[in-house]
């Protein structure tokens, strides 16, 4: 009997343990459940004053004379007073300055003498530049251009025969060895040309077989134009 009382003492005891331990864990459980439900109601907030709307191309303005769009030029914008130039101060010539020039050069012709105007413009007409008498076997033909070396070309004859054709005149002497025939021996300069600046200009001399100078002139010719000088062989 005494066993059977204690007995049931210790059931009381257990039952009453588990059931505080039962509570127990209802009390943590219902409490987590309360932390993680917890609903934080939304707060509405200020309308933004800022306007943000989606952004528009501008409308080109319409050219109504070419049906071509050009774009619009802000009001404030400031264009500079003179062109951009690569060259300060740069200036162009006047075509009226220009052809001033012209007449003053024609006005300058009129003042000089027919013989100042060919040794300007060159001859029209073909120069006889004399006759020379020589005892020599032969004659040192020789030219250059006495000016600015500016494409000058000739050509040279010898007794109306053409010797050389084509011959340009550089700033050193060249030329050619003649054999003189008893008599008239007649050279002949052509100007082919009247180079870059004109006239065509050029220094010539004759040497003879001793190395004595026959004859030493120049020209200034137009185009078409002859030089002539005559060595006669006595």
């Amino acid at each position: 009997m005494i066993l059977d009382k204690k007995y049931k003492s210790l059931m009381k005891y257990y039952i009453l343990l588990m059931f505080m331990m039962c509570l127990s864990l209802s009390a943590n459980a219902q409490i987590d459940n309360k932390r993680k439900s917890i609903v934080i109601p939304a707060v509405e907030s200020k309308k933004d004053s800022a306007d943000i709307s989606p952004l528009t191309p501008s409308k080109p303005i319409e050219n109504k004379n070419f049906g071509l769009n050009t774009p619009r030029v802000s009001p404030n914008l400031e264009f500079p007073k003179k062109e951009f130039s690569m060259f300060p101060e740069e200036q162009f010539g006047n075509p009226g300055e220009l052809y001033e020039k012209r007449i003053n050069k024609n006005i300058e012709n009129l003042k000089l003498s027919p013989e100042e105007v060919e040794q300007r413009n060159g001859s029209t007409t073909d120069q006889f530049l004399g006759d020379f008498k020589s005892k020599a076997k032969f004659v040192n033909v020789i030219y250059r251009d006495h000016g600015y070396v500016d494409g000058d070309l000739i050509q040279v004859r010898i007794n109306d025969d053409i010797i050389y054709p084509r011959v340009f005149l550089n700033g050193g002497y060249s030329g050619f060895k003649l054999d003189l025939k008893p008599g008239f021996n007649k050279i002949d300069f052509v100007a082919l040309n009247q180079g870059d600046s004109g006239p065509n200009t050029a220094e010539f001399k004759v040497i003879d077989d001793n190395g004595f100078i026959v004859s030493h002139n120049q020209w200034n010719l137009a185009t078409g134009v002859k030089a002539t000088i005559i060595v006669v062989k006595e």
